[in-house]
């Protein structure tokens, strides 16, 4: 199985099973002397482990992280250091119940990876969707809590905005209701409504999308290329390719097609002796480039297909069947994909500093 690695000077590689013996990953191209230990990455595991709320899959894995490779500490550099080396990662798998999967051995989920992989490695792990299950995902989080310290001028938070066709109310956004709810949504009368909800919907054996929104501030004007490393370009592709996701939007997105020019343009004034944008429609990119307003991208993630309700398939043998996909499965996939759109957000901001850096100088 090939392409496994993302990045162009900071490249991420993972690797590891839903239920195999563990899953890790080797971050190559980081700078060295960035001050890194495992508590620097933990607190972002912490926010996107499995069992917090009855609204997520109860499978119970503790998402340990332990630093193989890549840092170094002497006495003389007052901690753990990168040291320019390939950061080695490992997080054991240890609440793997395989049994849950024995009766799709050889049947197909509707809407998972199982028949497309077939149809291409001729071979499948079914137990928990192997590597197209979003446990790989802890990986690109504990990847991405170092990329931020590659970049700590730059701020990265995530949100869900959308549960269903439940939206939130943006007149009231408060990022510190975020970690105060287990949807990690930014408007508390919203996430007190999607509890009944998503409630009804997980017990009525069924699953529901979701939009996530992040957000990047403090990235300055000049990081991207304007052809074939757009950094929309990539922001984009990073977020598509976490499992389940089947949109994104950079800015206004699809809601641009509505728009007049006139609408659109992000009008600049000068204050201060500086540029100053009256809008930012466009997130915060323009001609892939960065403008040095805040970077506001979008994904939806849909439906767990992983449910409860009897659906049509076939087999691996070509008979027409039902599938009933038992085990412990998320209702809103979701809501464990904001810090998983963060540190994807992360890996990019800081290849692309990393880019720029070396092709102009500037830090």
């Amino acid at each position: 199985m090939s392409f496994n690695t993302f990045g162009r000077v900071l490249r991420l590689t993972t690797f590891g099973e839903s239920h195999g013996p563990a899953i890790g990953a080797v971050l190559d191209g980081c700078p060295p002397g960035i001050a890194l230990s495992e508590a620097d990455i933990q607190p972002y595991l912490d926010k996107r482990r499995p069992g917090q709320s009855r609204f997520v899959t109860q499978r119970r894995e503790p998402d340990r992280v332990r630093i193989l490779s890549g840092v170094f500490e002497d006495g003389d550099t007052g901690g753990p250091r990168t040291t320019g080396a390939p950061i080695g990662l490992l997080i054991d798998n240890v609440d793997q119940r395989s049994k849950d999967y024995g009766e799709i051995r050889d049947r197909y989920r509707p809407g998972h990876a199982d028949f497309a992989y077939d149809a291409k490695y001729g071979i499948r792990d079914y137990r928990g969707g192997g590597r197209s299950s979003a446990r790989e995902t802890a990986m690109r989080v504990a990847a991405g809590a170092i990329a931020r310290k590659i970049i700590p001028q730059v701020n990265i938070r995530g949100a869900l905005v959308q549960l269903g066709e439940r939206r939130i109310d943006r007149n009231r956004w408060d990022w510190a209701e975020v970690d105060n709810n287990p949807f990690f949504c930014p408007d508390a009368e919203a996430a007190r409504q999607w509890e009944e909800y998503l409630d009804a919907i997980r017990k009525s054996g069924d699953s529901i999308g979701a939009v996530v929104e992040v957000r990047a501030s403090g990235v300055p004007a000049g990081w991207g290329a304007p052809v074939y490393a757009k950094l929309d370009q990539d922001i984009a592709a990073a977020l598509m390719s976490i499992p389940a996701v089947k949109g994104v939007e950079i800015g206004d997105g699809f809601a641009m097609a509505a728009m007049t020019g006139s609408e659109a343009a992000d009008e600049m004034v000068i204050r201060d002796g500086q540029p100053h944008f009256l809008a930012n429609h466009a997130g915060g990119i323009l001609g892939g480039i960065s403008s040095g307003q805040e970077i506001i991208a979008r994904m939806v993630v849909k439906p767990t297909s992983s449910i409860l309700k009897p659906r049509r398939s076939i087999s691996r043998s070509g008979e027409e069947t039902e599938v009933i996909t038992k085990g412990r499965h998320d209702p809103c996939v979701g809501i464990r994909a904001v810090p998983v759109a963060e540190a994807m957000l992360a890996l990019v901001l800081a290849d692309h500093y990393l880019l720029h850096r070396a092709q102009t100088g500037k830090g």
